[in-house]
């Protein structure tokens, strides 16, 4: 079980919307550009972000969208459901017949018991446990662990470091303060 590329790219292209959300509205084209999703797929994400009163849509020259909450009251779990992104472990889809599903031959295997199966209840439990997580973890919250990373990896530069793999990529480092140009920085 994983989450698809439907969830990560709303979270992504969220925490893009978050991180510029303060400059008026942000252009699809802009965060597709950015994060390498492609806009026809963010269309259609942003539509059912915005049914779920997540984001608001600004229509005409210098449209695009902006945060209809606070960061502080979206969570992960949120953005998932709205772009309706199913995280379920289980075989039968929470339904309980979890037995009924392995059919052979057009009819239940022989023998078989009706109902849930035997680690139905593992699988639900988990069920619980990432949507308790996902509700637990705030835009906001991923909102400042990036930034977060963006100064640690702009102070790396800063101080002639190498940067970690896997940190931000093109990240531009002003450092004329320090009497040096405007380095772009890819991880």
């Amino acid at each position: 079980m994983r989450l698809t590329t439907k969830g990560r790219f709303a979270v992504t292209a969220m925490i893009d919307l978050a991180l510029r959300d303060e400059g008026g509205p942000v252009t699809l084209a802009a965060i597709s550009e950015r994060q390498r999703i492609s806009l026809s797929y963010l269309e259609q994400l942003f539509g059912k972000l915005r049914r779920h009163s997540i984001v608001e849509s600004v229509r005409g020259p210098g449209g695009g969208y902006t945060m209809a909450r606070t960061l502080e009251t979206v969570t992960v779990a949120d953005i998932i459901a709205a772009v309706d992104e199913p995280l379920d472990a289980t075989m039968c889809g929470g339904k309980e017949n979890c037995h009924e599903t392995g059919r052979v031959g057009g009819g239940l295997v022989e023998g078989a018991q009706k109902g849930q199966c035997m680690t139905h209840d593992l699988w639900a439990t988990l069920n619980h446990k990432m949507h308790e997580y996902l509700q637990s973890v705030t835009l906001a919250h991923l909102v400042r662990q990036q930034r977060d990373r963006e100064r640690e990896l702009a102070a790396q530069v800063a101080t002639g470091a190498t940067p970690a793999a896997g940190n931000v990529q093109n990240v531009i480092v002003d450092r004329r303060k320090a009497g040096g140009p405007r380095t772009p920085v890819t991880a």
